[in-house]
């Protein structure tokens, strides 16, 4: 029973009313502090989880992995993309021709990217083909000059799929009127949403189709590639480009969006750090709250030092309250945490519906809603790294204690 004596008074001293009440506001807001603390970190933590997956997933899942061509066309590109898709490491290969251009429709006139591809292969190297909200990827036939525009894109310039557009590339035609532009004709055959900003300023067309208008014969800007490590795509870009033999360009995704994703992780990691001192501060509320406790609470321990208590059990009793106190915050806001990272996208649903505002405008932003993805990992550090937070925050108020004088404290009982 003696043993007991610090768990059975600390847990006493939490329900217990105290004389002064301001102990008591002290200790409610350090648990808030904490529930809040754990709460909003892990809410972070999942959401930026979400921006990572979404990166990888949405933008990367369109833009290629790596890209191996040649200054001036790849004549040869069949017999590299068979060597290219017989090394173990990638999953897809297709040939493209990018461009830039001024695509129109009536009044409206918009730059973009244009984009050549093979319909047949091009599924293997991009998810653009299971994200049609009108149309499909196969609908880009060789000859008939069709075209696949993003849904922001479509809407900026007013098209539907049957629509006639005039795509104009940089390229000039010498005739006997002089230097014109190069422009072509073609039938609006889908429309695609990947909810990224690829939506605003990409256009496909068929690779073939892009030859003829670029006037590039049978050759083909190069040839992208879908890796199965995406964090190993330069290294296996590089070394399948050295295994061909020739002069290739290579480039891989890094290059594209490396920064953006950089950005992600560093704001991931700088968050986190911010949030973790909030957490510190909210813990370290605890050291208040057990100082003003154990001032007082000096009768109290006196007693219990002239009945025979420790100065280790008289630790352990302060100890005690202050990690109950600390497990309590830690616990609750690690419930409303797990809550509010599952159900966030809802929330800031139904908070733009309610006053009608764009909290991720797709326009500006890589996507357009608030993605969420809960790890167990970070739920076990964040509550993990708070809970030992929580005990650090009891030593020096429960040594204090333990430092208490029975003669002193009862000199004035």
């Amino acid at each position: 029973m003696i043993k007991n004596i610090p768990l059975l008074i600390g847990l006493r001293y939490i329900r217990a009313k105290r004389r002064n009440h301001f102990i008591s506001f002290i200790s409610a807001v350090s648990m808030i502090g904490l529930v809040l603390g754990v709460m909003v970190l892990i809410i972070v933590m999942s959401v930026m989880n979400g921006f990572d997956r979404e990166m990888q997933t949405r933008v990367l899942g369109m833009v290629p992995h790596g890209t191996i061509s040649q200054t001036g066309g790849m004549s040869d590109w069949r017999s590299v993309m068979d060597k290219v898709a017989a090394a173990k490491d990638v999953e897809g290969v297709s040939p493209y021709i990018e461009t830039q251009g001024l695509l129109s429709f009536e009044s409206n006139t918009r730059g973009i990217l244009i984009y050549g591809i093979a319909p047949e292969t091009h599924r293997s190297v991009s998810i653009v083909g299971n994200h049609f909200i009108d149309g499909s990827l196969d609908d880009l036939k060789e000859g008939e000059f069709n075209i696949v525009l993003g849904e922001i894109l479509a809407r900026i310039l007013g098209v539907g799929v049957g629509d006639k557009v005039t795509l104009m590339v940089p390229e000039v035609s010498v005739s006997i009127a002089g230097l014109t532009p190069r422009y072509k004709r073609f039938t609006v055959s889908g429309i695609f949403k990947v909810g990224a900003e690829m939506d605003s300023s990409l256009a496909l067309i068929n690779v073939f189709d892009a030859a003829k208008l670029l006037k590039m014969g049978n050759a083909v800007d190069g040839i992208r590639l879908k890796v199965d490590d995406l964090f190993k795509a330069r290294e296996i870009t590089w070394n399948i480009a050295m295994s061909l033999g020739g002069r290739y360009l290579v480039s891989d995704w890094t290059r594209t969006q490396g920064n953006l994703y950089k950005a992600i992780q560093m704001e991931k990691r700088m968050i986190a750090l911010l949030l973790v001192m909030i957490v510190a501060v909210a813990a370290f509320n605890i050291v208040s709250s057990l100082v003003m406790l154990v001032q007082d609470k000096q009768g109290d321990i006196a007693i219990l030092r002239t009945m025979g208590a420790s100065q280790r059990q008289v630790m352990g009793v302060f100890m005690v309250q202050g990690t109950a106190i600390g497990l309590m915050g830690v616990a609750i806001g690690a419930v409303l945490g797990i809550i509010g990272a599952l159900s966030i996208a809802e929330i800031i649903a139904g908070i733009e519906k309610l006053f009608h505002v764009k909290v991720l405008d797709g326009s500006v932003y890589f996507i357009s809603y608030f993605p969420s993805e809960l790890h167990l990992s970070d739920v076990l550090w964040i509550t993990g790294l708070s809970f030992l937070l929580s005990f650090v925050a009891t030593i020096y108020p429960s040594f204090r204690a333990a430092r208490v004088s029975p003669a002193e404290a009862l000199r004035y009982e």
